[in-house]
């Protein structure tokens, strides 16, 4: 496994080509699948579900990385890993009962990780952070792609990267929202090791070329 990852997200792809596009990644540098979940009740936005994440697996030659951004999240863990999830993302603005989400995840053979939004305090996942492998910080306010990336982020990412330390986790720091190949670098010199990249992939003339790029960051 080589860092920076790069998770292009199909929220950004063509919906009416999902199957080409999601071959395209196939065959690119491109280490995860991103899968953004909205359910119009969390984020203001409804993006896709479980038929479609099913779908995306059939074709799909790379891990499902699936971002849960909908309320009660541990109703439709086990139904998302069976859609092909590997990674399950949760926010933990959504988890009144985190750990035993995070549990939850792991019986179900995935891996777990949690999402925080720009306002929300690093510190809260003091108590978890042995227990993730993934720590998700939204460089945008989750939603709609496309948005202008947050500059406090770097920041967030270095706090992040201390905690992970500290407690001797070996959580990942993924950035969502945003990312290009202006950022890229910054985030990953702060301690970002997995990039969430939408429009910048899929607007680009060459998407393949534009992946392979982000993965030379350092």
């Amino acid at each position: 496994m080589t860092f920076p990852l790069i998770a292009p997200s199909v929220l950004a792809a063509d919906f009416a080509n999902l199957q080409r596009d999601v071959e395209m990644l196939n065959v690119s540098e491109a280490d995860w699948i991103h899968i953004d979940i909205m359910d119009g009740m969390f984020v203001p936005n409804i993006s896709f579900g479980l038929p479609v994440t099913a779908a995306i697996n059939k074709h799909a030659k790379k891990p499902l990385d699936v971002h849960l951004m909908i309320v009660q999240p541990e109703r439709y863990l086990a139904a998302f890993r069976e859609a092909g999830a590997e990674i399950l993302t949760v926010h933990y603005e959504a988890c009144p009962h985190l750990h035993r989400t995070i549990q939850q995840i792991k019986d179900l053979g995935a891996q777990a990780g949690v999402a925080l939004n720009p306002h929300t305090p690093v510190s809260v996942l003091e108590d978890v952070i042995a227990d993730l492998d993934l720590v998700l910080i939204m460089s945008v306010n989750p939603g709609f792609g496309g948005q202008k990336f947050i500059e406090r982020t770097y920041e967030r990412v270095r706090q992040a990267a201390a905690l992970i330390e500290k407690e001797g986790s070996k959580a990942v720091i993924e950035i969502d929202g945003g990312v290009n190949q202006g950022n890229a670098p910054l985030l990953y010199h702060a301690g970002a090791k997995a990039l969430v990249a939408g429009s910048f992939v899929f607007n680009a003339q060459d998407p393949i070329q534009t992946i392979s790029n982000l993965k030379k960051v350092w």
